[in-house]
């Protein structure tokens, strides 16, 4: 399963444009990859990984799923800033911005309904 927060910190930190709703998003992706760099010091594969993640960047999206996976305490710690920053992300010229966090077996979300509607 593909996790947006990854994507988006591997793609970052791979020096590529990352498409995000909004100032409070890029600036907790950008504090995201300064943490994973941290914890990426002293460990010489993933310091590999990010030094040709121009060049292949699912070698550092790979480093990040698996820091992630060994140490869940900052893996929490990510998404909290994560969910902070898209709490926080505003929509403009009549925009929508919709945050949903946890799981579900059916979510709908709507904008501008005119007339009846019926969900069965």
């Amino acid at each position: 399963m593909t996790d947006p927060m990854t994507v988006a910190v591997a793609t970052a930190m791979a020096g590529k444009a990352v498409e995000v709703a909004g100032e409070p998003v890029r600036a907790a992706v950008a504090e995201m990859c300064r943490r994973v760099r941290e914890r990426f010091r002293g460990r010489p594969s993933d310091e590999a990984a990010l030094a040709r993640a121009a060049e292949d960047p699912d070698a550092v999206e790979g480093a990040v799923r698996r820091l992630l996976d060994e140490d869940p305490g900052f893996r929490a710690e990510l998404e909290a800033l994560w969910n902070q920053a898209q709490t926080k992300a505003s929509a403009n010229d009549e925009g929508v911005v919709n945050v949903f966090n946890g799981r579900a077996d059916k979510v709908v979300q709507l904008r501008d309904v005119q007339g009846d509607l019926n969900i069965n």
